[in-house]
């Protein structure tokens, strides 16, 4: 069994922790939302080149 990862599969599941990290640890927020913005900023760059 192969699994195909790319960009499109890797942003909904990082949304997804987010969003659970966020429900857990509110306190968080955020330092959450910049390393999900820094990491869809960097795979959104190099998926371009």
């Amino acid at each position: 069994m192969k699994i195909n990862i790319s960009l499109s599969n890797i942003e909904p599941a990082l949304a997804l922790i987010s969003g659970i990290l966020i429900l857990v640890m509110p306190q968080f927020l955020n330092l959450i939302m910049a390393i999900y913005l820094i990491v869809i900023g960097v795979l959104g760059l190099t998926s371009r080149f």
